[in-house]
């Protein structure tokens, strides 16, 4: 899975990182089995210890609710959206927050595809 931040807004940030930040991309891989497709795909790493507070998947789409613990102040929620088929999924993750200094916001475009069985 590739994860390309789209936009974000952290206070306290200086301007030029976050313009830096940009358009970076993290990627993830995760070995499963073709019947587990969508759902394995969606489950968070364990290292962030996320929660999953709600999920739907269904019809080619798919709704994810996450809570992520921080090591100071509150948790993060993270909104997950996109759509699926059997190749891999589409779609965006909204990451709000809280900081020290004020609210924050991430927005991430995702993409995950199969290689081979």
């Amino acid at each position: 899975m590739t994860s390309t931040v789209a936009e974000l807004s952290i206070p306290g940030v200086p301007g030029f990182v976050m313009r830096m930040m940009r358009g970076k991309s993290k990627a993830e891989r995760k070995s499963i089995a073709t019947a587990q497709a969508i759902d394995a795909l969606l489950v968070p790493d364990p290292k962030a210890q996320c929660r999953v507070d709600g999920q739907h998947v269904a019809d080619g789409h798919y709704v994810q609710a996450l809570t992520c613990p921080q090591k100071r102040g509150k948790p993060v929620e993270i909104a997950r959206v996109g759509t699926y088929d059997r190749t891999g999924f589409v779609g965006q993750a909204i990451v709000t927050g809280v900081t020290p200094k004020g609210p924050m916001k991430i927005v991430l475009n995702q993409r995950a595809s199969r290689v081979a069985d």
